[in-house]
């Protein structure tokens, strides 16, 4: 009488383990990539609120404010993934610089220039230094 076979075999299960090996191997450095993704989103959930703060001030005064007058908080801690927040208002309109934590995410900076026209202000962030793989799609 034959006997059945019961379980797997040595080389079934190695083979199995390079399998999922393999997997892993592939999905780690996206998973890498998707977290510092994540930490870049919560950079520009602060952005929109320094950039609704200079675009009330240009509709209401009609022109882009100063540092000082922009409500634009410096103070880094409010994020841990950011560095160093900037200000600055040039012959164009506004510019919002947020320098990243290098070693949380990466070198770089996500900029904003904003221009002010009759129908307010319009926000770009096609200028950011920042690796573009973990920008959103309209700041690439």
């Amino acid at each position: 009488m034959k006997k059945n076979q019961q379980g797997f075999t040595l080389i079934e299960l190695m083979i199995v383990v390079a399998i999922i090996g393999i997997l892993a191997a592939v999905a780690l450095p996206a998973y890498q990539d998707y977290t510092k993704r994540a930490k870049v989103s919560e950079i520009m959930v602060l952005a929109s609120k320094d950039k609704v703060s200079v675009s009330e001030y240009y509709m209401s005064m009609g022109s882009m404010p100063t540092s000082a007058q922009s409500g634009v908080s410096d103070d880094q801690t409010q994020s841990e993934y950011i560095t160093a927040i900037a200000f600055a208002t040039n012959t164009t309109g506004a510019t919002l610089t947020y320098t990243v934590n290098a070693t949380a995410i990466g070198a770089g900076a996500v900029i904003f220039q904003g221009s002010g026209s009759t129908n307010g202000v319009s926000w770009e962030c096609t200028a950011s230094t920042l690796d573009s793989k973990y920008l959103p799609a309209n700041c690439r």
